[in-house]
């Protein structure tokens, strides 16, 4: 079955309603959402006894290997709104020589998805409720890659967008954005900055904000690392996850994920530990976490070369925290020092080029080795969310004269 086939083919959908994430009210599917009235970020809900009766792992076995594989966890009605771009199952690849002999470290390669990062889960899913929705015109704030999800599905969907980024964004990142077919807008700010624009604009120019939890399905989207990884691993889960975190929302998904299975019977009770990596110019939920606190405070004066995880405020910091706490995780913040070289030891070692902020999940594992908090003998997965091909790369080589003798001996 090809990603077109995908898209004309009808399929169940078992969406009971959608919750606040925080007090637990319900409220109607099939309505725009964003955030609850409280101003808390909204949950997806299915009949699982349902899903689970109509779905088996030997019927998703003969599916093809990309997103819409697990259609039933999904909030899609109509096959028709489905937006995709050609989401595969992304791998899982081994890392030997950067990591202690021995150990069993795989790296979740998401830059292998449409627009190069996991961003195009959670747009794929949004975008797509938004088509069935009726929405024409969206917008949100972005760091780079959310941004160039956004436009690619939203530019196939025929939906207006625009996107506002912080003015030091990867140049590629805005440049990838404005040719896909958004309106970009550079500000002197960060990303927060970005969002109150965002937040204020929607009077008056009548788009849907689309921005990091607070619409309900980019977190579906994300969901699908979790179930994604679940079934890669033979229907069980690792047993620590390092996730490069900015807003959570895939943090979040993956710790839905592996509920929604284990309320279906397809795997047990147990849950990886989930690790949230910062960068400690910018760590606010591993202050929090060291704090022992369920909130987090906005972090002053962010500064990081990873800058999708450069979030000064996440509005589901709650969320992080308690899959965090409830699956004896922790939180960890690491040095750009300690980024850029995971990131050169992966490429040079192990052939895997990763983005910064998938290196900072690599500096977070070796520091938590170090620390004793996770051991040699842990099963581990490294979330890298993007290309590292859309990231700077330093200056490299040396010259050679085609005219002048080459000196072999000196090479």
């Amino acid at each position: 079955m090809t990603f077109e086939d995908n898209t004309t083919t009808e399929h169940p959908t078992f969406v009971t309603h959608l919750e606040c994430g925080m007090t637990g009210a319900i409220f109607k599917a099939d309505e725009l959402h964003q955030l609850s009235p409280e101003g808390w970020p909204m949950l997806v809900r299915y009949d699982l006894e349902a899903l689970g009766k109509s779905l088996s792992k030997n019927d998703l076995a003969n599916r093809s290997a990309d997103l819409w594989r697990y259609r039933e966890f999904l909030p899609v009605r109509k096959a028709e709104n489905i937006v995709s771009l050609g989401e595969v199952m992304t791998p899982l690849m081994p890392l030997s020589r950067c990591v202690p002999a021995g150990a069993t470290v795989l790296v979740k390669d998401e830059g292998r998805l449409p627009t190069g990062s996991f961003k195009a889960r959670g747009l794929a899913l949004a975008v797509s409720m938004a088509k069935e929705l009726g929405i024409t015109r969206a917008a949100m704030p972005t760091n780079g890659n959310a941004g160039a999800a956004l436009a690619a599905y939203a530019s196939k969907a025929g939906i207006e967008t625009y996107v506002f980024c912080p003015e030091d964004t990867p140049a590629v990142n805005m440049a990838e954005i404005a040719l896909q077919g958004a309106k970009l807008y550079r500000v002197n700010g960060l990303i927060n900055d970005c969002g109150k624009i965002v937040g204020e604009g929607k009077e008056a120019m009548g788009w849907f904000d689309v921005s990091t939890l607070k619409e309900p399905y980019r977190i579906e989207g994300k969901k699908t690392m979790g179930l994604e990884l679940a079934e890669q691993l033979g229907w069980r889960v690792p047993d620590v996850i390092f996730y490069p975190t900015g807003g959570g929302t895939g943090l979040i998904g993956m710790w839905k994920a592996f509920a929604e299975l284990e309320a279906i019977g397809w795997i047990g009770s147990k849950r990886p530990r989930m690790v949230a990596v910062q960068a400690e110019g910018c760590a606010p939920i591993v202050k929090a976490w060291e704090e022992g606190k369920r909130h987090a405070e906005t972090w002053v004066d962010a500064h990081t070369v990873a800058s999708g995880i450069r979030v000064p405020a996440a509005i589901g910091d709650f969320l992080i925290l308690d899959a965090v706490r409830q699956s004896d995780g922790f939180a960890s913040a690491v040095s750009d020092a300690d980024i850029e070289q995971a990131r050169t030891d992966a490429a040079g070692q192990d052939g895997v080029l990763l983005c910064p902020e998938g290196a900072a999940t690599l500096a977070a594992y070796r520091a938590a080795l170090e620390s004793g908090q996770v051991s040699s003998d842990d099963e581990v997965v490294l979330h890298n969310c993007g290309s590292g091909l859309k990231y700077p790369m330093p200056e490299a080589g040396s010259d050679i004269d085609r005219h002048k003798p080459v000196d072999y001996a000196s090479m």
